[in-house]
């Protein structure tokens, strides 16, 4: 119910209702209403500005926004793999390859180096993911061009391997147990824990453990340089000569197949696994040299041993365990 207003009149001496024209309730009326529409966009505009509310344009916007941050996570990821994957192509290139055919290793500042001088990302700058942009880009950037580097390199490889077939032959390229004799690999290359000491030391060959008596074979074509006891700790050992500065070990042997001065072929045998010398138990010892430096003997079976065999290998010999001797 409106309230009703009344004023004072002084010559009659009475209260009076106060009437009120119908054309300034209508301007009352408008006044209010445009006063009602003014607050109101002041106050939408405000809440959209403040971040408080979203239009169903800025909520498409974040989710997709959304989806492309997952989207960069995963080729991150994606990319991370195949760093790795290229990372192991690169160090067998350097370790293994390039060794093989005499050609000097490619320096890592070479195959890893950015991109300097401009900024070449200034494009991808003052969005609200630029951070990730710009790592993302960056990182696909070096991985092309470590892949063109990596191309190159195995393009020289393929023509120095031409006329290397000698070179193929004396190199340790097998493994010296067959696997259906191997027990497990007990002990990789790296860093270990000693079987007696428990210190922790350089293991410089791979631990095959297997049953007394198994054979062991040539891992390449050479003379056999020694055959005796007389290593500190290796107890019965061979060591094979195989030129181009190869050398590989096979130690703790219960007996040998070979003497010293003797040729022999890859996969002849030349002895049987044992325990003799500083051994915890029966394996083979074996060490790979080159120019009279130890290197991993895991980056050479490749003639022995099935893609899904060597991952296995790669597998075991990766974790730092105690060794056999």
């Amino acid at each position: 119910m409106s309230k009703v207003k009344y004023y004072y009149d002084q010559e009659t001496l009475s209260y009076r209702k106060i009437e009120v024209k119908k054309g300034k309730k209508i301007r009352n009326f408008l006044v209010f209403l445009l006063a009602a529409f003014l607050f109101g966009m002041i106050g939408l505009f405000t809440l959209l500005n403040t971040g408080l509310v979203n239009t169903p344009k800025e909520l498409s916007t974040t989710r997709e926004l959304k989806q492309y941050e997952l989207q960069f996570e995963i080729l991150n990821k994606k990319m991370e793999q195949m760093e790795k994957v290229l990372g192991n192509i690169e160090e067998r290139d350097n370790n293994i390859y390039r060794l093989y055919f005499e050609a000097s290793p490619i320096p890592e500042e070479q195959r890893k180096a950015g991109f300097g001088g401009v900024n070449r990302y200034q494009t991808l700058e003052g969005f609200d993911n630029s951070k990730i942009i710009k790592n993302t880009t960056r990182r696909l950037e070096i991985l092309q061009k470590q892949l063109v580097v990596q191309s190159k390199s195995l393009d020289e490889i393929t023509k120095l391997a031409e006329n290397k077939e000698k070179l193929l032959a004396t190199i340790p390229a097998i493994q010296p147990v067959n696997n259906k004799d191997l027990k497990r690999m007990a002990s990789g290359y790296g860093w270990r824990t000693d079987p007696f000491t428990k210190a922790r030391k350089m293991h410089w060959g791979m631990d095959f453990s297997a049953s007394r008596g198994t054979p062991v074979y040539a891992t390449g074509d050479g003379v056999v340089k020694r055959s005796d006891n007389r290593a500190a700790g290796y107890g019965n050992h061979i060591r094979i000569e195989h030129g181009f500065g190869y050398e590989s070990l096979y130690a703790h042997l219960s007996k040998y197949n070979v003497r010293k001065g003797q040729k022999v072929k890859r996969g002849d045998l030349i002895g049987y696994v044992g325990s003799t010398g500083r051994s915890e138990a029966p394996h083979l010892h074996y060490e790979v040299f080159k120019d009279g430096q130890r290197i991993n003997p895991l980056n050479f079976y490749y003639g022995s041993l099935t893609p899904a065999e060597y991952e296995e290998l790669l597998h075991v010999a990766s974790q730092e365990n105690q060794s056999l001797d």
